[in-house]
């Protein structure tokens, strides 16, 4: 009886958990499917037809193209700063114990579990009293602050499975810390650090929320996509434009997990 019981339990959560998943995932692909649609309406309902046009018409406009073009500048900024400064952290932080450390890791976690609003406007006033104007590189900053945490914390769970012996092993062949880094510590940490670097791209392709407020005249393409919401006669090219940003959010996320999910072990570990 039990185990009949346990395994109706077993089917009831599976059961709800597709359930969510799928309540959470239907709007993503109501705007896939309407990105083929024929009719200009706004989800005009049965579909109307199947085409391919708006994807062309999104592609030939000047404005989708720049602000295609300067999210990925961004990202790339924003992700090549986060992966070398979480990583100086991370190498910093994973061995040595002192005074003030959980402070500094918590500082570090902290921009990420915040409200996006509240870091727009701490970030915008701190660029007031500097008396730095929004551009580009106020976008930069205020991407990486929140891009960090991700690779930092991908990159000092791995440094904590690497075993020590391999380190003083290079140190007694005469090895500098350069090159301990290089060749011991940086193949070891290699998948945990692009995986954090594709997770920050991600998340710095689509933030909208602190990126508003420190953009200034910048219009990155989440910025597009909401000013597109008061224009709906371009219903159909905001459906693709909305697409091509979920794939590329999407595609990086799926990457960093098949990169990290088979890493229990890495090499001098011991297991």
């Amino acid at each position: 009886m039990r185990s009949d019981g346990s395994q109706r339990a077993g089917v009831g959560l599976k059961s709800a958990a597709w359930l969510g998943l799928a309540f959470m995932h239907f709007p993503i692909l109501v705007i896939f499917v309407y990105a083929f649609n024929t009719e200009t309406s706004a989800f005009s309902f049965p579909l109307q037809g199947f085409t391919l046009r708006w994807f062309a018409l999104a592609l030939g406009r000047d404005d989708v193209r720049a602000a295609i073009a300067l999210s990925l500048k961004i990202a790339t900024l924003a992700t090549a700063a986060a992966m070398l400064l979480g990583t100086m952290a991370a190498a910093a932080l994973y061995r040595r114990s002192f005074f003030g450390k959980e402070g500094i890791t918590l500082m570090f976690i902290l921009p990420i579990a915040l409200p996006g609003i509240v870091t727009g406007i701490a970030l915008l006033s701190a660029y007031k009293m500097a008396g730095i104007e929004p551009g580009i590189l106020t976008i930069v900053a205020g991407h990486a602050t929140f891009c960090i945490v991700v690779v930092y914390n991908n990159v000092i769970a791995r440094f904590r499975r690497v075993s020590q012996s391999l380190l003083e092993a290079s140190m007694d062949l005469g090895a500098d810390g350069f090159q301990t880094f290089r060749y011991v510590l940086l193949p070891n940490i290699a998948t945990a650090l692009l995986a954090g670097g594709m997770l920050a791209f991600a998340l710095s392709f689509d933030e909208i929320i602190v990126t508003t407020f420190t953009a200034g005249s910048e219009r990155t393409l989440p910025i597009w996509l909401l000013n597109q919401l008061s224009k709906p006669r371009d219903t159909p090219i905001t459906n693709v434009v909305a697409m091509m940003v979920m794939l590329v959010t999407m595609l990086p996320i799926l990457g960093a997990y098949a990169l990290t999910r088979d890493t229990d072990t890495v090499a001098g570990s011991g297991k």
